[in-house]
């Protein structure tokens, strides 16, 4: 096969409706299909890329030992040009298979320096949308719509004006109500940032890239091993102080620093999980296993499963299991609709508990951020006893998932039996220790969520660059830098989801060139003070709980009228 044939984008989507894994990386066209079950990033962070130029996002997540060889899953190069992102298969891509043989017009001769078909049919022009079912331009016109039109038409979709009987117009209300506000928020959006026209979201990402070389030539990469030293000083100075109180019968002193303990030290698996430290894929997932598994019972292979996802569909309901907590919480009127998971593989119901529960998410915030680690704790093992851990037993990072069950294993018998069973007089000391350790770990989980919750939720396509989907739905928190501790750098989120490997202790030094950036693309860099940073969340919280309020009238009425009552 000869590998630097070129390939057209019919010819892809051919491939990918045929269950093949293909992504873009630079010039080549990758089929990682044997690599899939392998990724130690978890399956899910692959599909999030089919059909995608992910150069940016391979560049970001990975070194360059581990991405130059990728080259070796090539099997041609993508038309010269830019290339026009596919919406994945996992994001409900829809792809023509061909029945015919491919035309010889679909694969293009590597000779051809202007990139010219041997075959004129416009259905295989490379320039063409990748399917009609994915297509957002107007049925009723010739003329792709513009990128904007062409998000708010996805959204609305298609409606029939003829008219439906009662029970059919009750459950459309509901779905009216969701598109419109959707649709108000991508107007919001579309109006906020630079256009989603390719021309100007390609020079984003070539600016992204300029960027990028500056932070490595800054040595912004390199790990600053000395305030690692600086913080297993603190590490060890407050676990000293857990047992000391401990040991003097202050036990509910000692749930407080014990607590302070794993909210300080996990800051350090991020950066594990990240291959932030040493940049050794295994040395830093044994620093993340002991920090993470053995020192706090959390799978840092969850983490990862889920962080990684994460980072590439941010904020986005369907795909983000960070902003999935619905019947608690709801962050846009999307989850009314009971949407699908694609990385819990379930539907989320909107039921009557969501109903009850959402319109006072508000007040319910801070008590769940308090108790939200016993929830970790049941994630933790149920992926290290799922499919997702069990796959990568066929590859190199096959010894992750015993390791991982052996470290939380210890860790409860440290914790459960040991101090809690042992040690504590009383079950009244017992219950009173584990909601005061549990509760010193809130901040973690408010700092979490501070960076998301109150940002955009809208998809804006797939022409949207890298860089600027992860300012529109990502802000940083501000404070002096001697606090820097006690956010442990998340609160540079903004920055860390542009460079995720960067290690936490360089983010304010990349600050000011994210901002220069920002400056010149016009793209908003939002900043604000903790303070300010909470209460952009509680509106948020809020304005979706008024929303719930309103769409629940609006049922009610139309259940007694038969009209929407949507005007």
């Amino acid at each position: 096969m000869d590998r630097d044939r070129i390939l057209t984008a019919r010819a892809v989507e051919e491939m990918i409706a045929e269950g093949r894994t293909i992504v873009i990386f630079e010039d080549f066209i990758l089929r990682l299909d044997s690599w899939l079950d392998k990724h130690p990033g978890g399956r899910l962070a692959i599909l999030h890329m089919v059909g995608k130029d992910a150069t940016d996002e391979i560049k970001a997540y990975h070194s360059i030992a581990t991405w130059k060889p990728m080259k070796a899953y090539r099997i041609g190069r993508k038309p010269p040009g830019p290339w026009a992102n596919m919406t994945p298969p996992v994001r409900g891509g829809v792809y023509r298979k061909r029945d015919e043989a491919w035309p010889a017009g679909d694969i293009l001769d590597s000779s051809d320096t202007e990139g010219e078909r041997a075959s004129p049919d416009p259905d295989t022009s490379s320039s063409t949308p990748p399917t009609s079912d994915c297509d957002s331009s107007d049925s009723g016109s010739d003329e792709p719509a513009p990128p904007e039109k062409a998000v708010r038409q996805r959204v609305l979709g298609r409606r029939d004006g003829a008219a439906q009987d009662a029970s059919r117009r009750h459950h459309r209300s509901a779905a009216e109500y969701v598109d419109l506000y959707v649709k108000q928020e991508v107007d919001r959006d579309t109006a906020s940032y630079p256009s989603l026209d390719p021309a100007i979201q390609q020079e984003i990402a070539r600016k992204y890239q300029i960027l990028h070389q500056r932070v490595r030539d800054e040595g912004l990469y390199n790990c600053p091993y000395l305030e690692y030293g600086k913080e297993m000083a603190r590490y060890l100075s407050i676990f000293a102080m857990f047992l000391v109180t401990l040991r003097w019968g202050w036990y509910i002193t000692s749930a407080v620093f014990l607590g302070l303990f794993w909210h300080q030290i996990m800051f350090t698996a991020h950066d594990a999980g990240h291959r932030a430290i040493t940049k050794s894929f295994v040395v830093d997932t044994l620093i993340g296993m002991f920090v993470a598994d053995f020192c706090c019972g959390l799978s840092i292979g969850w983490w990862k499963s889920s962080h990684n996802v994460h980072h590439l569909v941010t904020n986005q309901p369907e795909h983000d299991p960070d902003i999935q907590n619905v019947p608690l919480f709801a962050t846009c009127p999307s989850f009314f609709r009971s949407l699908r998971s694609s990385y819990y593989d379930f539907t989320f119901v909107w039921d009557r508990v969501a109903d009850f529960m959402v319109p006072y998410q508000r007040y319910t915030y801070y008590p769940v951020m308090g108790i939200a680690r016993f929830n970790l704790y049941l994630l933790s093992w149920l992926h290290v006893l799922s499919t997702r851990s069990s796959s990568l037993g066929s590859s190199k990072a096959w010894w992750i998932r015993p390791t991982e069950i052996a470290f939380m294993s210890c860790y409860w018998f440290l914790f459960g039996y040991c101090l809690l069973w042992r040690t504590l007089p009383t079950w009244s000391c017992r219950v009173a220790f584990i909601l005061v350790c549990h509760i010193a770990t809130m901040p973690i989980h408010v700092q979490i969520t501070l960076s998301h919750w109150g940002m955009s939720v809208s998809d804006l396509g797939e022409s949207e660059s890298f860089p600027q989907r992860q300012l529109r739905t990502t802000m940083d928190v501000d404070c002096p830098a001697w606090l820097d501790f006690i956010h442990g750098g998340l609160q540079f989120q903004a920055i860390h989801h542009l460079f995720p490997r960067v290690p936490r202790h360089n983010l304010r030094k990349a600050q000011g060139l994210v901002k220069e950036f920002c400056r010149d693309t016009g793209i908003p860099y939002l900043v604000l003070g903790f303070m300010d940073g909470n209460q952009k969340v509680l509106s948020r919280l809020e304005e979706v709980s008024n929303q719930v309020r309103i769409m629940v009238d609006c049922q009610k009425y139309m259940a007694e009228t038969g009209e929407s009552g949507l005007h």
